[in-house]
């Protein structure tokens, strides 16, 4: 299915709910920020979030340092 994350479109095989797109795409989930759809989303609230076709999604992954 298509989805357009950061502004960029993408396939999102095998990712289901936003928990999945997370472990596909190979992120920290503990540094990682997701807006889906422009709702900002707990870290909780990952596996009830399904994706759908035509998605919007912004992620933000947290790095420290100075």
């Amino acid at each position: 299915m298509n989805v357009t994350i950061n502004g960029e479109p993408r396939e999102t095989r095998g990712a289901a709910d936003i928990a999945a797109l997370i472990e596909v795409l190979g992120l920290p989930p503990q540094a990682t920020l997701v807006e889906h759809n422009g709702v900002a989303l707990r870290r909780d609230e990952w596996t009830a979030r399904v994706i759908t076709e035509g998605d919007q999604l912004e992620i933000i992954r947290i790095v420290a340092g100075g």
